[in-house]
């Protein structure tokens, strides 16, 4: 005898999104006074989370819907879920995070009708990116946080507003944090907003140089290892691109610059020495050097050479063409006239 009859009728892609809504919604103050009123209403916020990561994903036997995912997102757009999906994260349950995550993707590379409908929305609240950020303060969410922001920074539009914010100078507290877990994962957002897109980040550097450098120096006089060694790699990273090309060539004219460089030459990491010599050899093979250059080049000439005599990357295909480097850099220093 089949029992068929007795499984609930599926919801449909407004019903899913109006539950989660009201279930989001019933996470208020009152809700969270109360103990068992909490559990419950957490419940049902990861019932409909896993409704919702059905309907995006399919249920493992059969696929997604295509015309239910596009109704789906059209839907938490129209009823404002997006918002409750991030200011109620906060009060979310573990369970709850981790199915969040799973959709929100799916959400955002979603289109209908050629456009991107959450992309769209978080274009007309750009303060739930503040918001993500921020939280980066609280030990919790944190990590989630930051999956949910890298799945914005993919979009050119979201990825320009948080370099430009008031709260992307909140990252240069984050990636110092003392929870290594957040200050990491704080670094990888930073790293995408630098690196994912070049005419944005080529703007953002062109229109902010002063501000942003002053900030990114105190990374790389960091007292914390990790964070100089990852500042200074995400430097040659993007500061070496062809679209960063008319920052560098501001750059390796500062002098204050080129003693950060030397000082992380000097450092007791090998690694970190190596990544500072090639940012180093720009400011040396630059055949416009200012007279403030040439200076500090000349006064340091024999401490210069030493060190970069006793420099070696180790055993390796690249040691060869480093060596080379190396040489016609030390070349250079020593024909330096001031």
């Amino acid at each position: 005898m089949s029992f068929s009859f007795f499984k609930p009728k599926p919801k449909t892609p407004p019903e899913v999104a109006k539950s989660i809504k009201e279930s989001l919604m019933a996470l208020d103050i009152q809700t969270i006074v109360d103990v068992r009123a909490l559990e419950k209403a957490l419940e049902e916020v990861e019932k409909n989370f896993v409704t919702m990561r059905c309907m995006l994903c399919g249920d493992g036997e059969s696929e997604p819907n295509m015309d239910q995912v596009s109704q789906l997102v059209e839907e938490v757009c129209k009823e404002d879920v997006i918002d409750l999906l991030i200011h109620k994260l906060p009060s979310l349950g573990w369970e709850a995070r981790k199915h969040l995550v799973h959709c929100w993707s799916i959400l955002l590379k979603q289109k209908v009708d050629s456009k991107y409908c959450c992309v769209e929305y978080i274009e007309q609240h750009f303060e739930l990116l503040d918001f993500l950020v921020v939280c980066y303060d609280n030990k919790e969410i944190a990590l989630t946080c930051g999956l949910m922001l890298r799945e914005c920074i993919k979009f050119p539009t979201l990825a320009r507003y948080i370099l430009e914010s008031a709260s992307f100078v909140l990252f240069f507290k984050f990636v110092e944090l003392p929870n290594f877990d957040i200050a990491s994962d704080a670094f990888s957002t930073v790293k995408d907003l630098l690196t994912k897109h070049e005419k944005v980040v080529s703007e953002f550097l062109t229109a902010h140089y002063d501000e942003f450098f002053d900030l990114y120096e105190k990374l790389l006089s960091s007292t914390n290892y990790v964070t100089r060694r990852q500042s200074l790699k995400l430097l040659s990273e993007f500061l070496l691109e062809a679209p960063n090309s008319h920052i560098m060539r501001r750059y390796i004219l500062e002098v204050r610059y080129l003693k950060v460089m030397m000082t992380l030459l000097r450092d007791s990491s090998k690694n970190i020495q190596i990544s500072a010599f090639h940012i180093f050899k720009v400011f040396v093979a630059n055949p416009n050097k200012p007279r403030e250059i040439k200076i500090i080049l000349s006064k340091n000439r024999e401490k210069l050479l030493e060190l970069l005599n006793n420099l070696s990357p180790g055993k390796g295909s690249e040691d060869e063409q480093f060596e080379e480097e190396k040489e016609l850099i030390m070349k250079e220093i020593e024909g330096v006239s001031v």
